[in-house]
């Protein structure tokens, strides 16, 4: 874990803020590209290079997914519409109403790491015992495409959902609606045309893998961090290498995690003119890292009894004090 000490020793260039800005055209080209590429390798026959090319889209279509998230927050394009529709579609893609999305995140903003926050569901329940968290943690983090939706459906269907608004519900029964009809008609086709080997290299295979990425990197963010706050509830990747600002690049700056909890208003392309915002001071709470593998290692420690929140140390049982020995007689 970086300290605050440590952290203060992370140096950060920020990239050029005109590229920085055009992350989402690069991120849609370059998903678009490999794509391509990947269904004419298919096409071809060519395992030895659809295996690579498999785990690029799986990395781009990862990147996708946090497209998704920005156009939450009204940041991944200008205007609500434009970020409406796209959001509508990318959700449509991974089986979560755009609209469900939207609301159940607006709660884990409001209550970052407590046990209101349903998007870190059963790791925020100090009443969910560890073997459920466990079983939880590894289903997600091996079968996120499957666990994400259920997360996000379950809260719509919760007796005590927080989504009361009957317009708001209406219209996730409508996306999900939506959904279903659109994948029906996909899957007809693909059944009608014969086109099962392009469905499971092109989509599915891809899809399994940037779930699992999605539910991995949402764990280095938050999971085993014992806060409330956007800097101890939150780690963040600042890496100042070539590669480290690419994967970046491609993943809208996503790991710059904690700018974004600290000020959720700034757009993607920002976030990097915006590291002092979790630079810390004297409080020593924040949680910077170099790289994802520091965070990864970091990440693994914690994984034996998943948790996320203050919460949790407040709900420990109080040691009794230990008696300390006398020193009387001692010299």
């Amino acid at each position: 874990m970086a300290t605050a000490v440590e952290a203060q020793k992370i140096t950060y260039h920020p990239i050029k803020p005109w590229i920085s800005q055009k992350a989402v055209p690069i991120l849609t080209f370059s998903f678009y590209l490999f794509a391509g590429l990947l269904a004419f390798s298919v096409y071809k026959d060519w395992i030895w290079l659809s295996i690579p090319l498999v785990l690029v889209v799986s990395h781009l279509m990862h990147g996708l997914l946090i497209c998704f998230h920005e156009a939450t927050h009204c940041t991944m394009r200008k205007g609500r519409l434009a970020n409406e529709i796209d959001g509508t579609l990318i959700g449509i893609s991974c089986w979560i109403s755009f609209t469900l999305y939207r609301v159940t995140h607006q709660t884990h903003h409001m209550h970052l790491a407590t046990e209101k926050d349903v998007e870190l569901w059963p790791f925020v329940d100090t009443n969910k015992p560890r073997w459920a968290r466990r079983l939880a943690a590894f289903i997600e983090l091996n079968f996120g495409l499957f666990f994400t939706p259920f997360l996000f459906w379950r809260v719509f269907f919760m007796r005590d959902s927080p989504i009361r608004n009957k317009r708001v519900r209406r219209k996730i029964w409508l996306e999900g609606a939506a959904t279903v009809v659109v994948w029906t008609i996909v899957v007809a086709s693909v059944a009608h045309f014969g086109l099962w080997k392009y469905f499971w290299w092109c989509y599915f295979i891809p899809s399994f893998i940037a779930g699992n990425l999605q539910s991995w990197r949402k764990y280095i963010e938050h999971m085993g961090l014992e806060g409330n706050t956007p800097k101890s509830a939150t780690r963040s990747i600042v890496a100042d290498t070539v590669p480290g600002k690419v994967v970046s690049l491609t993943l809208l700056h996503e790991p710059l995690h904690g700018i974004h909890h600290v000020k959720s208003s700034i757009p993607h392309g920002d976030l990097p003119q915006h590291v002092d915002k979790i630079i810390p001071e004297d409080d020593g709470d924040i949680r910077l890292f170099p790289h994802y593998r520091a965070a990864l290692f970091h990440l693994i420690s914690k994984l034996r009894d998943p948790q996320v929140g203050g919460q949790w140390k407040q709900d420990e049982p109080k040691k009794a004090p230990v008696e300390q020995p006398s020193l009387a007689g001692s010299v």
